[in-house]
């Protein structure tokens, strides 16, 4: 069975490459990899709610948890942990599945690089990693790993909660992965072909939002 994602762009994101959403019932929050910019948005305008300027370096992901912002400050090999009101720094932390990326193995001056997606429940951040090509679940009190699984593809990015199974965007591949936690076992796919590319993924009112770095896109997935 073949499912072909709709791509319906819905406005260009503030920022010049966005690169993690997360859903809010306020608004869509977005994280830029270029002026590392959070944002807020409205979700019908996409007009700017909110905006801070980070101390992150090339974010990957972006999500909400515990009364705080979370990023994947991906550059930094580690995740972010900001206030909301302010988006000042209060902690961070290593990134899980830290490496190389297995496409830049073996080149000459390639350097290890961490955390893409982000995703929170119940106290614990699940963290998609393109080096390890693994989401690493982690609890944010004690900062340690409780478990972790495989992604399919080559380069995991968006996540994106459905109930208790989560969505999981490889943007290499083009497709979207519904995963078990407990083993990643793929419970269905999205393809979304070219020259459309799911970076920042989220979820809301039962819809996958993406956007897309190269064109500053934000809209909807519709199968």
């Amino acid at each position: 069975m073949i499912k072909i994602a709709k791509v319906e762009k819905h406005f260009k994101s503030p920022g010049p490459q966005p690169n993690g959403l997360q859903a809010a019932p306020d608004g869509l929050w977005i994280i830029d990899q270029v002026d590392l910019k959070i944002y807020k948005v409205d979700w019908d305008t996409g007009d700017v709610l909110f905006e801070a300027q980070t101390d992150t370096e090339h974010s990957s992901g972006i999500t909400l948890g515990g009364g705080h912002v979370w990023i994947a400050s991906t550059f930094e090999l580690q995740i972010a942990k900001l206030d909301m009101e302010t988006g000042k720094t209060i902690a961070k932390y290593d990134s899980p599945g830290v490496g190389v990326a297995s496409w830049r193995e073996g080149m000459e001056g390639a350097s290890e690089t961490g955390a893409h997606g982000l995703e929170w429940r119940n106290g614990k951040i699940y963290i998609a990693s393109p080096p390890s090509q693994f989401v690493h679940v982690v609890d944010t009190e004690t900062w340690t790993e409780e478990h972790a699984f495989r992604t399919p593809g080559l380069r995991n990015h968006g996540l994106a909660w459905q109930d208790d199974q989560l969505w999981v965007a490889d943007t290499s591949a083009g497709t979207v992965n519904l995963l078990g936690t407990a083993d990643g076992r793929v419970y269905d796919v999205i393809r979304v072909e070219a020259p459309d590319e799911v970076h920042g993924m989220t979820m809301h009112d039962g819809v996958l939002w993406y956007c897309d770095a190269h064109n500053c896109a934000i809209g909807r997935l519709i199968v």
